[in-house]
């Protein structure tokens, strides 16, 4: 299965709910789950009378979990294609991301179990940030043998804050949701038990204040915050230095990219 983005009819308070399924695979994003996500994002900015959305990782997953990253079994379908490589983090990817940036209505997060890799990026994403005591983060990518792309690179950075992401891109390394909260990303910790209910609290304190006016609100911080977001755009264009002709997804048949990724599928460790 290509898993799934459920979303849940809106309840009374114009809160609706998305979860991330992906069953046996804690919710990792297949390229389908970036399409869903997309398009219902896109359909919530539409939407004046949704005040809120609550995105979950969905407990029928069978594991608790966020999001563990993208589903490194269709990977080898378009990742050493450089064209194929650049529509799936160009198009599908950056395609759910962006909608997720571009809608005006206020995003909570509730951050239970693996929070790896796209799981950050969307996690990014939201406004308000809860996450279980278990919960761990990280972007360990490095071990598969590829960078981050430029914009989702300067997502992460913004919303982690520069010292973590180098962190995770460089050593692999990982954090928990205490960790994550003293740095700044996370703005609540709970107990495991108690994360749903503090999310839909937070969610309904949301809810309850003037619709409009949290909508222009995330509108400004936008704009203010747009920069780093520019900077990598120019960046998926011209190539990692900068120079014409470059491209930041030239490593798509490269030995380590292709050894990073069957490594991860043979469940050994990489020989690079």
């Amino acid at each position: 299965m290509p898993g799934e983005v459920k979303v849940l009819p809106q309840d009374a308070a114009g809160i609706v709910r998305v979860q991330l399924l992906h069953a046996g695979k804690r919710n990792a994003m297949s390229v389908a789950m970036w399409r869903a996500l997309r398009a219902a994002f896109v359909a919530f900015q539409a939407d004046a009378t949704v005040r809120c959305v609550l995105i979950e990782g969905s407990s029928d997953a069978g594991e608790a979990a966020f999001c563990a990253g993208g589903d490194i079994s269709e990977y080898p379908d378009f990742r050493f294609d450089a064209a194929r490589l650049r529509d799936f983090h160009e198009g599908a990817v950056w395609g759910g991301l962006s909608a997720m940036l571009a809608c005006d209505v206020p995003i909570v997060a509730a951050i239970a179990g693996a929070c790896m890799g796209a799981g950050v990026e969307i996690a990014a994403c939201a406004d308000l940030r809860l996450a279980a005591a278990s919960a761990r983060f990280g972007a360990p990518i490095a071990r598969l043998g590829f960078p981050m792309a430029p914009r989702e690179a300067a997502l992460v950075a913004s919303a982690v804050g520069a010292l973590t992401a180098r962190q995770m891109l460089r050593e692999a390394a990982t954090f928990s949701a205490a960790e994550m909260a003293a740095r700044g990303f996370v703005g609540s910790v709970v107990d495991d038990d108690q994360l749903q209910a503090a999310a839909l609290a937070s969610a309904q304190r949301v809810a309850a204040l003037a619709p409009q006016a949290a909508r222009h609100n995330k509108q400004i911080l936008r704009a203010l915050l747009a920069a780093p977001l520019a900077a990598a755009q120019a960046l998926a264009g011209q190539g990692v230095q900068g120079r014409p002709g470059d491209d930041v997804y030239a490593y798509a048949d490269g030995a380590e990219h292709r050894e990073g990724i069957a490594a991860f599928l043979e469940k050994r460790a990489p020989a690079f």
